[in-house]
């Protein structure tokens, strides 16, 4: 398929390079031209605005919007809304909030524009591993889009299969799925998001534990000198707690179990705070994720081992530096 890409940052670039590894022709744009000079070596049509993307791509045209959550975003799509036609389709790959997801699915349902929101699950490794998706959309249109999402899924792998899943959905195991109408899709990559804040959380503060083992408040004959970076790799063969996060994580202790490199200021992005306010609006107890949410706050004011390590998963799995002044308005990737 033929497709433009408009973002090409830490996952919009990979995504362009992974489809077109897979025979997908790409129009991209970005407003940084060292970006668009990049993928054009790497076989992209760069093109100059977003007038040139359109008029550069085959009808139906389907154009991927890979941008930060909020204004800028919101202002793309507004513009391409009024630069397409019946019928042509644009895809939000970022982390929207899925409210604006649903407004705009009928705004440009109104133009005979078709609307699709991709929730992307990848980060920095997405080119390699691929991409988990959760997609919502209309049935029709996601269906017409799945060679796409099939070339940036991960793919079966080795994962052994589930028991009793026959005659179930068989994207689901490739690593995307239909969630649902517009919104749907973000919605559920929101939730993930908000249980990663209380994975990473659970992580940092139990290596804070072990690495605080040797302290002068224990008994001496219970004082423990322990290998941080050891602990976590062991962990990673075989224990109930091993994951992606742990591989991160060991990674960054290999590296300097001190975690020096990092101060432990750590930002949040947005999806953890839009997943405290569902689960009230939904009245559904989460204290798990609302307290990861509350220990990033106070990671800004007093920086402990727990943050460090959670400032270096975070550059692990998304490239995300630290921050320094107030959280970002915009949203980041995982």
């Amino acid at each position: 398929m033929k497709i433009g890409l408009i973002g090409l940052g830490r996952m919009g670039g990979n995504i362009a390079r992974r489809l077109m590894r897979d025979g997908h022709q790409t129009v991209v744009y970005d407003n940084n031209a060292d970006a668009r000079a990049a993928l054009a070596k790497d076989g992209g049509e760069a093109v100059e605005s977003l007038e040139a993307m359109v008029k550069a791509l085959p009808s139906p045209k389907i154009i991927w919007v890979m941008l930060p959550s909020g204004e800028i975003t919101e202002n793309t799509i507004t513009t391409l809304s009024g630069l397409l036609g019946k019928d042509d389709i644009v895809i939000d790959g970022g982390n929207t909030f899925y409210k604006d997801d649903a407004r705009r699915a009928e705004e440009l349902a109104a133009k005979g524009q078709h609307y699709v929101d991709v929730g992307t699950s990848g980060g920095v490794w997405g080119l390699d591993r691929g991409y988990c998706m959760m997609i919502g959309g209309d049935k029709a249109t996601v269906d017409y889009l799945d060679p796409i999402f099939k070339t940036l899924a991960p793919g079966a792998g080795d994962i052994p299969r589930t028991e009793s899943r026959d005659g179930r959905d068989p994207r689901v195991e490739n690593g995307y799925m239909h969630a649902g109408p517009a919104g749907a899709g973000h919605f559920v990559k929101m939730i993930h998001n908000g249980i990663e804040y209380g994975m990473m959380q659970a992580f940092a503060e139990g290596f804070d534990i072990l690495k605080n083992r040797d302290g002068k408040q224990i008994p001496e004959r219970e004082r423990y000198s322990l290998d941080m970076a050891d602990i976590a790799e062991v962990w990673r063969r075989g224990s109930v707690v091993s994951s992606w996060l742990l591989d991160l994580t060991a990674s960054a202790l290999a590296k300097g179990p001190e975690l020096d490199n990092y101060s432990g200021y750590v930002d949040d992005s947005g999806e953890g705070r839009w997943t405290v306010n569902a689960a009230i609006e939904e009245a559904v107890p989460a204290e798990v994720l609302t307290s990861a949410l509350f220990a990033r706050f106070r990671s800004r004011q007093d920086h402990t081992y727990a943050e460090r390590l959670l400032s270096a998963m975070r550059m692990g799995f998304g490239g995300h530096i630290e921050g320094r002044g107030k959280p970002p308005k915009e949203s980041e990737h995982s």
